[in-house]
């Protein structure tokens, strides 16, 4: 498993994470930021410079949730993460990368009092190495409290388990995340587990409209950006069918007829990822008492919307946009459209 230590910076993280390791036997302590030095080294300047910050790499991610991974692979027990996570869709997007790969995390906020905080920067050890390592240190430390009361008062609390650090040590700390895990009061974070495909899929999905014609999007926990109702095509099952199940999984929603189809879409291998047949379909117009009883599970999708084709445009990332832009076109004329990589072709 993963106990992963989040918290404001200058909380205390790293200081807890190697007396845990101490504590827990079999452990390992996994610092994410040796990833996110490594790709100062690999990255060109320019690409760097254009983010403010290496967890808006989704390279950055993306190795977070491989490194973890192929160390618990290579040594067994738990590891200790030490990461100030504030932006809920990147905890969605790792957590739900190790989510996929059936490794448990046990998620603990440390939350010290925010006027011990600010004392705790004024303290911290500035290595003398670093340039500009007062600015790059203690000023990034300061800058980041107000985002970190903002994420502990929109999503923090409810996903985490915290612990008041600000009157214990870091050995004392440590022992209570210890107890704390040992005693399961720390539950494993309940996010969505959905295995990584292993070979191209078959997934479909369904377009759900309101009285004004706009359409039903999704915001999933286990992966970026907005989507449609629906999932990949189970073993034996039939596309549109496995549309009307998971419009009825996420959503709540039972559709009586099975939805027509709008799209075929060929999604071309893009390694890692894998690729395969995309499908969309036309679930038909949702009254106003249809989207009022409307349910979420929780652990699997974060919100709903209607939005129009243009909103839609800023909402979803650019080849499931271009795949609805098409769908509203079918759904227009009445005819089913064949595209490959979001092109029509044919």
């Amino acid at each position: 498993m993963i106990v992963w230590i989040n918290g404001a910076y200058g909380a205390g993280k790293t200081s807890t994470a190697r007396e845990l390791i101490e504590l827990i036997p079999n452990s390992t302590l996994f610092d994410p930021e040796v990833i996110g030095g490594a790709l100062d080294r690999l990255l060109p300047p320019k690409h760097l410079a254009e983010v403010g910050d290496f967890q808006d790499l989704p390279i950055w991610r993306r190795l977070v949730i491989d490194t973890a991974a192929a160390m618990l692979a290579e040594l067994g027990g738990t590891l200790v993460v030490p990461m100030t996570l504030l932006r809920q869709e990147y905890r969605d997007e790792i957590f739900g990368g190790l989510a996929a790969r059936r490794i448990p995390v046990r998620h603990v906020l440390l939350a010290p009092a925010e006027t011990i905080l600010r004392e705790r920067i004024a303290g911290r050890e500035v290595p003398e190495d670093i340039p500009d390592g007062e600015i790059r240190v203690r000023q990034w430390s300061y800058d980041h409290i107000e985002p970190f009361k903002a994420a502990l008062a929109a999503w923090l609390t409810a996903d985490a388990y915290p612990v008041d650090s600000g009157s214990l040590t870091p050995r004392d700390t440590a022992r209570r995340i210890a107890e704390a895990v040992g005693s399961g009061e720390v539950p494993a974070c309940d996010i969505v587990q959905t295995p990584e495909p292993t070979a191209e899929t078959v997934a479909a999905g369904v377009l759900l409209f309101d009285e004004q014609d706009r359409v039903l999007l999704v915001d999933p926990t286990y992966k970026a950006g907005w989507e449609f109702p629906g999932g990949v095509v189970e073993r034996g099952e039939a596309p549109a069918r496995a549309g009307m199940r998971e419009v009825a999984e996420e959503t709540g929603i039972r559709l009586d007829d099975v939805p027509a189809l709008l799209v075929v879409d060929w999604e071309p291998p893009a390694p890692p990822a894998f690729g395969g047949l995309r499908l969309l379909f036309d679930g038909g117009r949702l009254d106003s008492e249809d989207a009022r009883r409307m349910l979420l599970p929780g652990p699997e999708l974060r919100a709903w919307r209607f939005a129009s084709e243009a909103e839609a445009a800023h909402l979803l990332p650019p080849v499931r946009y271009e795949r609805l832009r098409r769908a509203l076109r079918a759904r227009e004329r009445g005819r089913a459209m064949y595209l490959e990589g979001g092109v029509p072709v044919g």
